[in-house]
């Protein structure tokens, strides 16, 4: 299996070793079921969909490829430990030698058969020279039971990292009706849609409360708000927002009378594909950022 390598890469990946399909194909990750070139397109560590065969044009996207063990088995489960003889040494070289921003273990067993520890998802204490290691949950098809979106997330955080771009601030509304309803947009790519509270990003100077009606004018047509509490705040990794890497969102319970959403800016335009109001019981049947939003409307309602 031939490396996929070259000097001051931003992102060199490391799979445990190459299975049957891959080696047949001369490709890394070439078993069609296997999520690892369809994670890099939609954490947008890659600008298209690439293909196995087309690996090498990784390189134009400053992005590389290698395994921790090189024999060719059905599974990852068949290696030995003399199979990752050098492996350690071998990321050494190059890490010294190449200078990659990261090596981004696909799986937890790549990392702990180079270094003979167990590790954690994410970002690693251990460097090597001044190359940073992530741990990634493996994309083969035998770790269906992570979640997709769960993998997502550890390809976006790493994305956001490798950036190195500035953080964000949001601020949202939690915006509940009388009937208890709550207001949300959707939001989408070719790989699924998830559901958000209105909001969006602070504007220099502005306090939250500032950004907060500023938007809640522009996405929903609402002049005359009484904003409540803070109910919920927390950090996020990515660059889906042009400009930055991680993100920083506090959201604020805004009680409204139900209303229809006035005709103003093109929501369209703005990237919403929906708004709806949706009973709180519903909220656990969809996907919504953050994950934990019926539980905090939930909490939001008893205070």
């Amino acid at each position: 299996m031939p490396d996929v390598l070259a000097p001051d890469l931003r992102i060199v990946f490391v799979g445990i070793n190459p299975g049957r399909v891959s080696a047949a194909a001369k490709a890394h990750f070439a078993n069609p079921r296997n999520d690892f070139w369809r994670l890099l397109h939609a954490a947008r560590l890659t600008s298209r969909l690439y293909e196995p065969h087309e690996q090498f044009t990784l390189l134009d996207e400053r992005i590389g490829v290698t395994n921790a063990a090189y024999r060719t088995t059905p599974g990852s489960g068949y290696l030995r430990r003399a199979d990752f003889a050098g492996a350690a040494e071998r990321l050494e070289r190059i890490a010294g030698g190449l200078h990659p921003g990261w090596l981004a273990f696909v799986g937890k067993e790549a990392y702990r058969g180079a270094f003979g520890t167990r590790a954690d998802l994410g970002l690693q204490a251990k460097t090597l020279a001044e190359t940073k290691l992530f741990v990634l949950p493996s994309t083969s098809p035998a770790n269906a039971a992570v979640p997709w979106d769960e993998r997502l997330g550890w390809f976006r955080e790493l994305a956001g990292r490798a950036s190195g771009l500035p953080e964000r601030t949001a601020v949202r509304a939690l915006l509940v009706d009388e009937r208890g309803r709550v207001l949300l947009f959707r939001y989408g790519n070719p790989y699924g849609s998830w559901w958000i509270t209105p909001g969006g990003g602070q504007m220099p100077g502005e306090d939250d409360e500032e950004t907060l009606r500023r938007e809640l004018r522009e996405e929903c047509g609402l002049h005359e708000v009484s904003i409540g509490p803070l109910v919920a705040e927390w950090g996020s990794w990515g660059i889906d927002e042009p400009g930055f890497g991680s993100g920083i969102s506090r959201m604020y319970l805004v009680r409204v009378p139900s209303f229809e959403l006035e005709a103003g800016p093109d929501l369209r335009e703005e990237g919403s594909l929906e708004e709806r109001w949706f009973a709180p019981d519903e909220l656990g049947t969809l996907l919504t950022r953050p994950a934990d939003l019926a539980e905090i409307l939930s909490r939001a309602s008893d205070s």
